[in-house]
């Protein structure tokens, strides 16, 4: 019973143990399935995703190589019209070549035959020369060496005369042609040189406050007014003149030191002989110490070199120096430009005529007295100093006290008169050419219907307006040329005045 039992017992656990185990089987076999589907549809998703990919990739691999493809057509295309234009301008050029070879074969044909009509035509003249020739022997009874020998001298003496007149004509041509040059040299000099037109004068009038400093100045029984001329060797006038003292001296230096000392003691307030002494002194060595610098500066400026220090020194001296009105140093600056410019433009030395124009002047400026004229007394100063013999002779002959010897002689002299003699230069010529314009203008203004009238251009040129309701044009030209007649007959004036008469109409209206 009990065996049996047991028997049953493991009868059930081994059909237990096998339908377990089958179960298991079972259900890991549906889990083995379920991993493969899955496994398979992950295989199939990759796959796709792979394919598609690799798609992508040779869709790009074949629009980059459908890329070179194009562009290796493109060049292909390119080179291939490259070589249709040129292979076209070859036809062209080949054509050209075709035209001009069949010109140049007509040409040639043409020359041939013209040179052969040429050839015969000159056998034909050369019979008809002989001919003539043997007719004129027989005629004139002649040889030909004879008649050569009489043709000969008639053609000499006709080459005589030609010759004759057109020497007279050449000489002619160039003293018109070296007047028009010499002027064109002239007025460019002029026009390359800009100038002042102020006109600087010595200081020969000391202004003061009031009056009160007049009897300071005068001092104690006038001890001070005679210090001071005797240290500065300068007249002092005080009069009735309101506010001013009046500095009298033939020599600027001393002028200018007197004034310069009088406006140091009346700043400074403490006048009495002793400091007079004592300023005039230092004021002197001032003035000195500035002539030479003004002079050092004046021949920097010019590119000047190698002048003697005393020559330097009466150089600055000019600057306190006038000639009616006109500063000398701003003169001999302005003739040193002018004659520099000009002996350029004539193929000469600039330089030394920059020289000679800057010093041709300084016997102006003498430490002393001298009876001599000025252009002597500076040509033996600069001897003097080591000046070269062109540069003396230039500064002695520029008045035509001596001869002339250099080129550079004539120069000085011209620029000189320029620079002495345009408009402005100098107070009297000034004053003349002020009243020139203003005569112009009346003489315009006299004239029935002219309104106004203005002259420009230093005279040159007189603008004339007339009324339109009294003149008419033809009446603008009368006018025009009658005023053109008074000038050249009433008036003295250089070069030439040109007229212009303005006629001008207007219409005006307002609008309300």
């Amino acid at each position: 019973m009990e065996t049996t039992t047991l028997i049953l017992i493991l009868a059930a656990l081994i059909v237990g143990f096998g339908t377990a185990f089958v179960f298991n089987m079972l259900i890991l076999k549906k889990k083995n399935q379920n991993i493969l589907a899955e496994a398979q549809k992950e295989a199939e998703g990759i796959k796709k995703e792979k394919i598609l990919q690799a798609k992508e990739k040779f869709l790009e691999l074949k629009a980059e190589h459908e890329k070179v493809i194009n562009k290796r057509e493109q060049k292909l295309n390119d080179r291939f019209n490259n070589l249709k234009e040129k292979e076209q301008r070859v036809r062209e050029h080949a054509e050209n070549n075709k035209k001009e070879y069949k010109e140049n074969q007509r040409l040639r044909e043409e020359l041939s035959k013209k040179v052969e009509v040429n050839d015969a035509r000159s056998k034909e003249l050369e019979k008809m020369h002989r001919k003539q020739v043997e007719q004129l022997e027989v005629i004139s009874g002649l040889s030909p060496e004879e008649a050569k020998n009489q043709l000969l001298e008639a053609l000499k003496e006709e080459a005589k005369t030609d010759a004759a007149a057109f020497i007279q004509t050449t000489m002619e041509e160039a003293q018109l042609s070296a007047a028009r040059e010499a002027r064109k040299v002239v007025i460019q000099t002029i026009q390359r040189v800009a100038t002042e037109q102020a006109v600087e004068n010595s200081v020969s009038v000391f202004n003061i406050e009031n009056d009160d400093v007049k009897g300071r100045i005068i001092g104690r029984e006038g001890r001070n007014i005679r210090a001071l001329e005797a240290a500065t060797g300068v007249e002092i006038i005080v009069d009735d003149t309101p506010e001013a003292i009046i500095l009298s001296c033939f020599d600027p230096v001393r002028r200018e030191i007197a004034r310069l000392s009088l406006h140091k003691l009346v700043s400074d307030g403490r006048i009495h002989p002793a400091r007079i002494e004592e300023v005039c002194n230092k004021t002197r060595k001032q003035i000195e110490e500035e002539i030479f610098e003004v002079g050092k500066r004046t021949t920097i400026d010019l590119g000047i070199h190698g002048l003697h220090p005393e020559l330097v020194r009466m150089v600055g001296r000019m600057k306190y120096r006038s000639s009616y009105g006109q500063n000398l140093l701003q003169h001999s600056r302005e003739v040193a430009n002018l004659c520099g410019i000009m002996a350029a433009e004539l193929g000469l030395n600039p330089k030394i005529a920059k020289r000679a124009g800057l010093l041709h002047d300084i016997g102006k400026v003498p430490s002393e007295e001298s009876e001599l004229p000025h252009a002597i007394l500076g040509m033996k100063m600069a001897e003097k100093y080591g000046e070269k013999p062109e540069v003396c002779n230039a500064i002695g002959a520029h008045h035509d006290e001596i001869e002339m010897t250099g080129l550079i002689s004539p120069i000085i002299q011209v620029c000189d008169g320029i620079s002495g003699a345009r408009p402005g230069a100098r107070r009297q010529i000034a004053e003349s050419y002020m009243q020139r314009l203003k005569d112009l203008e009346q003489l315009a203004i006299s004239q029935n219907g002219v309104t106004q009238a203005y002259a420009v251009q230093a005279g040159r040129e007189l603008r004339v307006i007339v009324d339109c309701e009294k003149v008419s044009d033809a009446d603008a030209a009368k006018i025009s040329f009658d005023i053109s007649q008074k000038i050249q007959n009433e008036m003295t004036y250089p070069g030439q005045v040109k007229i212009t008469v303005i006629r001008e109409t207007r219409a005006v209206n307002v609008a309300r």
